[in-house]
Order: C-alpha cells, then sequence, then structure tokens
C-alpha cells in the first residue's frame, strides 16, 4: 500500500483542530482539570494509526484524543465525555485521560507505563481470538522508567506477542528534562530485552509511516514486539497553562507572578542563606531562559507545518480540505455544545 499524504495530512488536521477547539473550551472553564494535549505528536499518531485494521487494538495513555479520533471514534461522543456530560464516550467518568471505546478495542490511562499491560493483554487475546492481529502502545519517554512497562517489553519478547511499543519522546517527563532522570539508551534497552527496534523523527509523517509499516508486517508475521521511537515536540508543554511556556507567550501578564514573590522572599530579613537565595534565583532564572530556546516555540518542529510544505504545489486541493476540516470540526464543536445547552 503506498503511502497517501493527503489523508495522513487530513488526519493530522482534524486532530489539530479538534484539540484547538479543546484548548478553547478548557481556558473559558467549560472542562475542569488538567488537560493533556497531543498537539505535536499529529505525525507519530498518523503514521501508525492509519496501518491498524478491524481487530487492532490500543493501549493509550493519557493523550488519546488523537488516536481515538483517527482511529474513527465519534468526536462527539469525545467531546461530550471532556465535558463531564452523562452521554460522553464514558458516560461522563473517565474525562480525558480514561478514555475507553470497545467497538474500536482502544483502552487510555492515566497511570504512566499502563499501556504496556494493557496491550499485552490485548495481544495475548489476538493470538487466540484473532490471530494476525497486533496492538499498539502509545506512551511518553518517561514511562520507560516504569517497572509495569518494563516488565510487559520483557514479557511480549518471551512470548513472542504481537506488539509495536510506540515511544513519543519529547525529552520532558512532566517538567524534568529525561536525560538527566534517565540512564542509557530507550533503543538499547528494549534490544537489551529481546526487542529490536527503532529511531526515527516523528515530526516527519513519511518517515514514521514507513517505520510503523515494517513494524506492524513484522508483528502481524508473528515475528514478535517491535519499538518504535519517535522524537517529537509538545508545543503545550506537559498540560494547559504550563507555567514557563505561558510566562514566555505572555511575559506581562506572567513574570509579575514569578518575580515579585521572588524578589520580596529575595529580599526578606529572615529564612535561607543569601547564597541559597541567589542559587534560587539562578535556578528560575535558567527555567526561564531554557525555555525561550525551547523547541516547542520553533515552528520548524511542527508536524502540520511540515507536511503541508510537501503539498503546497497542488494549493487548490490543500485550501479544500483545509476548508473542509476548518468546516467539519466546527460543526462538531457547535453540535456538541447545542446538545449541551439543551440538556
Amino acid at each position: 500500500m503506498p503511502i497517501d499524504l493527503w489523508s495522513l495530512y487530513a488526519l493530522m488536521l482534524k486532530s489539530r483542530l479538534f484539540e484547538e477547539s479543546v484548548t478553547q473550551l478548557w481556558k473559558d472553564g467549560l472542562i475542569s482539570g488538567e488537560m493533556h494535549l497531543g498537539t505535536g505528536e499529529e505525525a507519530i499518531i498518523a503514521g501508525v494509526v492509519t496501518h491498524l485494521g478491524a481487530h487492532d487494538a490500543m493501549a493509550l495513555d493519557h493523550r488519546g484524543t488523537a488516536a481515538l479520533l483517527m482511529r474513527g471514534v465519534d468526536p462527539i461522543l469525545i467531546l461530550r465525555e471532556l465535558l463531564g456530560k452523562p452521554d460522553g464516550l464514558c458516560g461522563g467518568m473517565g474525562g480525558h485521560m480514561h478514555l475507553f471505546s470497545k467497538p474500536h478495542l482502544a483502552a487510555s490511562s492515566g497511570i504512566v507505563g499502563a499501556e504496556g499491560p494493557a496491550a499485552a493483554g490485548f495481544a495475548l487475546a489476538a493470538q487466540y481470538l484473532h490471530p494476525g492481529a497486533v496492538t499498539v502502545a502509545f506512551f511518553g519517554e518517561g514511562a520507560m522508567n516504569q517497572g509495569m512497562l518494563m516488565e510487559s517489553i520483557n514479557l511480549t519478547a518471551a512470548w513472542r506477542l504481537p506488539v509495536v511499543f510506540v515511544c513519543k519522546d519529547d525529552s520532558w517527563s512532566i517538567t524534568t528534562q529525561s536525560d538527566t532522570v534517565t540512564g542509557g539508551d530507550l533503543n538499547d534497552r528494549a534490544e537489551w530485552l529481546g526487542v529490536p527496534g527503532v529511531l526515527v523523527d516523528g515530526r516527519d509523517v513519511t518517515e514514521v509511516w514507513e517505520a510503523a509499516r515494517k513494524a506492524i508486517a513484522r508483528a502481524r508475521a508473528d515475528e514478535g514486539p517491535f519499538f518504535l521511537r519517535a522524537r517529537c515536540v509538545h508545543f503545550e508543554g506537559h498540560f494547559l497553562g504550563y507555567h514557563l511556556i505561558r510566562a514566555v507567550r505572555n511575559p506581562l501578564r506572567e513574570m509579575p507572578k514569578i518575580t515579585i514573590p521572588l524578589t520580596q522572599s529575595f529580599l526578606s530579613a529572615s529564612g535561607a542563606s543569601f547564597r541559597e537565595r541567589v542559587g534560587g534565583l539562578k535556578s528560575v532564572l535558567s527555567a526561564v531562559l531554557s525555555t525561550l530556546r525551547d523547541p516547542r516555540r520553533d515552528p520548524n518542529s511542527d508536524p502540520l507545518r511540515r507536511t503541508r510544505n510537501t503539498l503546497q504545489s497542488d494549493s487548490a486541493r490543500l485550501q479544500a480540505l483545509e476548508d473542509d476540516t476548518e468546516r467539519e470540526t466546527g460543526n462538531i464543536i457547535a453540535l456538541a455544545m447545542e446538545e449541551m445547552a439543551a440538556s
């Protein structure tokens, strides 16, 4: 099957526009709690999910919205779930971190690393019920430091289970740089457990699609699990409202919230020593400056922008696709909010 870049871009754009709408609803206070989005992951999700068939399963992390959308789950049901409504995908009880769709064999969890055991269970069932079916597990690189994920990788290797482990590596474990808390190379870890793998550019949907094609075909052929590590960027940080990104985007409004209490603490007559205060001040300033240079602020890290650039030779078709997708997304949001008002 040849790659269809137009279809991939359409899926990626649909996901991005949907999550941008979710962002606005969250900012308006209509969605409560934390919100973890997959903006920046679209090329990874699209490049993998388009290879899945009817009996294939997905074990998802707390950023499951994009994968569910691209798999064909009703977006209105997803949105109603995020709004906490009883007619949502999970009866309004799961929220955005615990989304499930039995018809699509898809399950997400807010527990870091839980994708491993879920994927192993899906794959073990598939061996008996639907030979040739595969399971895909999506997780961040921070989850590779969780025991249950490592144990699951080991088990799938020992039992030759048809699982493709997809590690979405954005180099950050919540607000900690991953390389400061992770020993060794993640691909080497998987290899030592008997699972071969590859490292790809997760901002390039063509590269992801090709790697996923080979990995999933390998799993279908009963050749065991595979580890697909894809580097990406989360433009909103770990969650919406991430304080450092917020400060960089709107310094006049946000920086006083940091600098005023910091200055008051620094000048206080009691408390830590002068050296300790200087050290704390340097730490805060370093974090802000590093955010200014962060790849999350680089538009060239955007997988949609990179894919769009390859399609610009047919500008009329591109504009029509984008207009249709934007109109479709607007209709979805309007319908979901209309039903909300009626309820």
